[in-house]
């Protein structure tokens, strides 16, 4: 079972390496990196490489550790008792399998991706310490032990909002994907968009870095960014002269595809007024 790279997807020499020692090892894959760098997308292409179903647990600020392996409807269940509902006597009819308990009950080999696990609560990390590592749990109202039938490989991502505790990222073999160079990026334009003119691919690419390269800027626009900017591009059927920036117009074509926030756009307008009052 080895990751290669899928014909949607340009995975690099050491992403790939990644990925495969981490199913060699049986640890979670910690991915972390700018927003929209694929992150999420290389767990699906993964699952789809590897011809294996995912099961995606998407993690919110509100998010407990507890859910993702069940949640027990106690109020369900009480109201249940007053109406005096049969299945009130069966305390498995009030539990909700969560994520990880349906990726350890799998009779195959899934991908389970835990995204953006930096969004939870600090202690969420340590919560799921004892069950990723050791592949089961107990459920305390049932006084079952669930073991994974088959172990999953985890995809764990993190955009680094907040630092994960030392004794999860031991347990984890970690991956940072670093922002792609030119040749990659031009690679993964040309997999979105196959048709684009080379004078018109090289222009929005210039253009592109141009922005990265700004200092001061608060979000530089990512990946996922460019593609979306290139897509309205030919959209709108600008050609690589109409790309082309006016030194005294500091703002691309279409930039609310690259620039995502008021301060950002502020300092291009300001480089583009000193630059015309030069």
């Amino acid at each position: 079972m080895k990751f290669n790279g899928t014909n949607n997807y340009i995975a690099t020499e050491d992403l790939k390496m990644a990925v495969n020692a981490a199913i060699t090892l049986q640890r979670p894959l910690l991915v972390k990196g700018e927003p929209g760098t694929g992150k999420t997308e290389l767990a699906k292409q993964i699952a789809s490489k590897l011809d294996l179903e995912i099961l995606e647990w998407n993690i919110k600020s509100t998010t407990r550790a507890h859910q993702g392996l069940y949640e027990y409807d106690a109020v369900s269940r009480l109201r249940d008792s007053q109406l005096g509902e049969e299945k009130v006597k069966d305390i498995k009819n009030y539990i909700k399998k969560g994520t990880i308990w349906s990726a350890f009950d799998s009779k195959e080999k899934v991908v389970l991706l835990i995204d953006e696990i930096d969004k939870a609560d600090i202690e969420f990390p340590n919560d799921l310490l004892q069950e990723l590592d050791k592949m089961q749990f107990h459920v305390y109202e049932t006084g079952e032990t669930i073991r994974a039938e088959q172990r999953p490989i985890v995809i764990i991502t993190s955009n680094n909002e907040k630092e994960l505790p030392d004794a999860f990222l031991r347990r984890c073999f970690f991956h940072y994907i670093k922002f792609p160079d030119k040749e990659t990026l031009t690679k993964i334009v040309k997999v979105h968009f196959p048709n684009i003119k080379s004078t018109l691919l090289q222009t929005a690419l210039e253009n592109f870095f141009n922005v990265r390269e700004v200092p001061g800027l608060k979000k530089k626009p990512s990946t996922s960014e460019i593609l979306d900017w290139i897509k309205l591009i030919l959209a709108e059927d600008i050609s690589s002269e109409d790309l082309r920036q006016d030194p005294k117009d500091m703002l691309p074509k279409l930039h609310g595809a690259l620039l995502k926030n008021e301060q950002d756009v502020q300092l291009f307008e300001k480089l583009a007024f000193l630059a015309r009052n030069q």
